[in-house]
């Protein structure tokens, strides 16, 4: 059996730049982590590795200096750890991305059982949240999101159930295998390497996909692929807070002092 891990290297800082003739995101000197959600789902499909005995693969769609992200994953305990690298994946958008990874799960499927795909909720650069369930409707598999817990899971059945974070409440759902989780960060804590597979890490193969191995449609991937695309990046300008009154030497002069600025704004009714 083996779990599938989907990890994305984002840029480590909220100042990005995009390319106004490609409108794709300029990395050059732009320090890059792996996704904080996506830590999350590698740390649970290792769990379930502790627990099942199962294999666990890790699979990153990006540009060839991502291979660093996928060797802090070997760091850990990862099985096998696949790139998805390749110039017309260039651009991509939830689309096109969901598309390459849907296909290098089903090839892995091919080879061995894959009953579970575990990604991040959303990443913090994209902040969509759209490749896990784009990668779950191409494989037909159960989508599961805003998972922070795997309640239970039982393999000889083909069932699993988990809780749900849901605002202000959880819910438990369960739903036939095989099944795609996007999990939120309360689901665990990230483990730390130890020094011995840290450096074992660092020989490690990564694999290396281009769509020479995955025979994809060039309509379908990269910017062809893309029916959307990002016209601007950047942190919105906000007004300085102000401070009124003194609530706790006259909270009820503060609190006229509130409703009259309200009133100006007329942000209020009476």
């Amino acid at each position: 059996m083996l779990v599938v891990a989907c990890i994305k290297q984002v840029p480590d800082t909220t100042q990005v730049q995009i390319d106004p003739v490609t409108n794709t995101l300029i990395r050059e000197g732009i320090p890059f982590i792996m996704n904080p959600y996506d830590t999350h789902a590698l740390e649970e499909a290792l769990r379930l590795k502790d627990r099942y005995g199962c294999r666990v693969a890790v699979l990153s769609m990006g540009p060839p200096n991502a291979e660093m992200t996928l060797r802090k994953a070997l760091s850990v305990g990862v099985d096998r750890v696949i790139l998805l690298s390749d110039r017309c994946f260039g651009g991509a958008d939830t689309l096109a991305t969901s598309n390459v990874l849907a296909a290098a799960i089903h090839k892995l499927a091919q080879e061995e059982e894959v009953p579970l795909v575990i990604c991040g909720k959303q990443t913090i650069d994209g902040d969509t949240a759209q490749v896990g369930p784009g990668i779950a409707t191409r494989l037909g598999y159960t989508q599961l999101t805003l998972v922070d817990k795997i309640v239970d899971l039982d393999l000889v059945a083909g069932k699993i159930r988990v809780s749900r974070k849901l605002e202000g409440r959880h819910e438990i759902v369960e739903s036939p295998l095989p099944s795609l989780l996007t999990v939120v960060r309360e689901m665990n804590r990230p483990r730390y390497p130890t020094v011995p597979i840290r450096l074992a890490a660092e020989v490690a193969p990564v694999e290396l996909w281009n769509n020479e191995v995955l025979q994809l449609d060039l309509q379908s991937v990269g910017l062809k692929g893309s029916p959307t695309w990002v016209k601007k990046i950047f942190s919105p300008e906000r007004d300085k807070g102000e401070i009124i009154g003194d609530g706790i030497g006259d909270p009820a002069g503060t609190v006229n002092l509130l409703v009259e600025k309200l009133l100006g704004k007329d942000l209020l009714e009476l």
